[in-house]
């Protein structure tokens, strides 16, 4: 299976320095240097603030089963299998750029990587979703983590896959990597899944918080250097998805979730400033939290993701000129007709402007979603911001 990003393009990745012979992906993997100049820094540019002649767009799983590609790949193997193969992750982070011009790719992934580095065993069940078959259930599991992880040992194929990724990409678009955030995955750990309620990872907030608040810094330990990490691998940008953020009221919020996103985004930017890496653009997406919008837009983060449950207006009156923001068109609008989608997708530009912002949608796309109004989506939003863009 070839994962080039384009069927019969001109010359060899890791041959575009004149004389250098074609490297093999076993090669590329390990080689975290000599990527391909990018071609389109769109996004890059919005995350910073900057102009841009068009709003760059890109989808929360674009590389997803949406895709009659992503599922005849997805079949050969079980998930986290696939998870822990490069050159597979490589393969579904390329697939839909070859379809849609998205100005950013995200390596296909799962936050899921990091329990499992902490000792937790964790499966995919088809129909169910993520399964903890030993989820911790009391304050004396966990002793049973990983107190020290070693990061590359543990989560080494997450960065030799974003290595890969970055020299296939033949310097196309960027390349963002990606985490859960502290509570999201608190409470997958808890749960041992998903749930409506997140009531038993609640229950701990309640009745053991010393206990949360020392599992919720162990998270952010490991997740700290496993951004480092993703961009030390070639990783442009980061975002860290705190998607069960709306399960929490604003007080839990600003004490379990919020300091410990603050945090990561101070010490990853510290640490990369250390190691005189690229000071690489964080985003952060807190679903449902938009009660915290004031709060987020002043964390350290250069963007905020936005869901759809917010005005566009609103959330750009709320945080100023003080962050660029993303999103956050339903993904249910996606099941419109395409003139309908495009009718949306102008609204929502009118609403945030073409400054400062990242289109999106307010969550991932749906597995039963039509490829071609995905590429509608995407095509509006070029059309539209460059028509509504005084500058272009």
């Amino acid at each position: 299976m070839s994962v080039t990003l384009e069927e019969g393009s001109e010359g060899q990745p890791g041959a575009h320095v004149t004389g250098q012979k074609p490297r093999s992906m076993e090669q590329l993997q390990h080689n975290p240097t000599d990527f391909p100049e990018l071609k389109n820094d769109t996004f890059l540019r919005a995350a910073r603030g900057e102009e841009t002649t068009h709003v760059p767009v890109w989808c929360m799983r674009q590389a997803g089963r949406y895709l009659p590609e992503f599922r005849e790949l997805r079949a050969e193997q079980d998930f986290f299998t696939t998870c822990r193969t490069p050159a597979k992750c490589c393969e579904l982070t390329l697939q839909p750029l070859r379809r849609f011009p998205f100005d950013a790719a995200i390596i296909f992934s799962d936050i899921l990587v990091i329990p499992q580095a902490l000792g937790m065993e964790v499966i995919m069940v088809p129909g169910k979703g993520p399964t903890f078959p030993e989820p911790l259930k009391g304050v004396e599991d966990l002793l049973k983590l990983q107190q020290k992880v070693d990061v590359t040992a543990e989560l080494g194929y997450v960065f030799q896959a974003i290595t890969l990724t970055r020299h296939k990409l033949e310097g196309k678009v960027p390349l963002i990597g990606f985490t859960g955030a502290p509570w999201t995955l608190m409470t997958y750990m808890i749960e041992g899944g998903g749930s409506n309620t997140m009531s038993k990872a609640k229950r701990w907030l309640y009745q053991y918080p010393e206990a949360s608040h020392r599992l919720l810094k162990l998270l952010t330990d490991v997740i700290v250097e496993y951004l480092v990490g993703q961009v030390a691998a070639g990783a442009q940008a980061l975002q860290v998805f705190d998607s069960h953020a709306g399960c929490l009221g604003p007080n839990q919020f600003t004490e379990f979730s919020l300091p410990y996103m603050r945090e990561i985004a101070t010490r990853v930017k510290a640490k990369l400033q250390e190691t005189a890496l690229e000071m690489v653009p964080m985003i952060v997406f807190a679903k449902d939290a938009h009660y915290a919008l004031e709060d987020l837009s002043q964390s350290g983060y250069e963007v905020v993701g936005l869901d759809w449950t917010i005005c566009p207006k609103e959330a750009r009156e709320r945080t100023g000129n003080r962050a660029t923001l993303q999103g956050n068109m339903d993904p249910c609008a996606l099941y419109a007709p395409k003139e309908k989608i495009g009718e949306i997708v102008k609204q929502m530009i009118e609403g945030f402007g073409t400054r400062r912002y990242i289109a999106n949608l307010g969550h991932g796309l749906y597995p039963d979603m039509d490829p071609e109004h995905v590429g509608a989506f995407v095509e509006a939003v070029h059309k539209h911001s460059k028509n509504l863009n005084p500058s272009s």
